[in-house]
């Protein structure tokens, strides 16, 4: 488990990695890392205890703030375990983080299952994955060009 610091461009296993600052909000809280090498999500853990009864939807702090480089976001997806095992998601997955934000991070867990599940400090609840996005121009046209695939969507190429 490789905890991120600094903010430097670093060179990892997989070329040029980006290095997160990050701030600990509590001593006793777990910073995000990644479980393996050359994993595309770092894990997230809870800094708090929740029951999450069926169908019930809880904000879920992870104890850290972060300051993401110019150019950049951060994901936060379900874990598939948590899901598969216990249905258990994110309301809005995925859900973004900005560059400029600077708040705690924190998880909307879902439980979708039938038994009430227990999140205790410092369980795995979620991964976020840190991705350079592009910054897009809106411009108003008067039409759009005509595609193979025009106006389909919502299943309109099969099942």
């Amino acid at each position: 488990m490789v905890p991120l610091l600094g903010w430097k461009k670093v060179a990892g296993p997989r070329g040029d990695g980006v290095c997160l600052r990050l701030r600990r909000l509590a001593p006793d809280v777990e910073l995000p890392s990644y479980a393996h090498e050359g994993d595309a999500g770092l894990d997230l853990r809870s800094a708090e205890d929740v029951v999450l009864k069926p169908g019930e939807r809880a904000l879920v702090g992870t104890g850290f703030s972060m300051a993401l480089p110019e150019g950049y976001a951060a994901f936060v997806q379900p874990r598939s375990g948590l899901a598969a095992k216990h249905g258990i998601s994110i309301v809005n997955t995925p859900g973004l983080i900005d560059c400029h934000y600077r708040g705690e991070v924190k998880v909307i867990l879902v439980n979708l299952g039938e038994e009430a599940f227990r999140v205790r400090k410092g369980d795995r609840i979620a991964q976020m994955v840190v991705q350079r996005v592009e910054t897009a121009e809106p411009v108003e046209v008067e039409e759009l060009d005509e595609t193979p695939r025009g106006e389909g969507g919502f299943g309109s190429t099969g099942v």
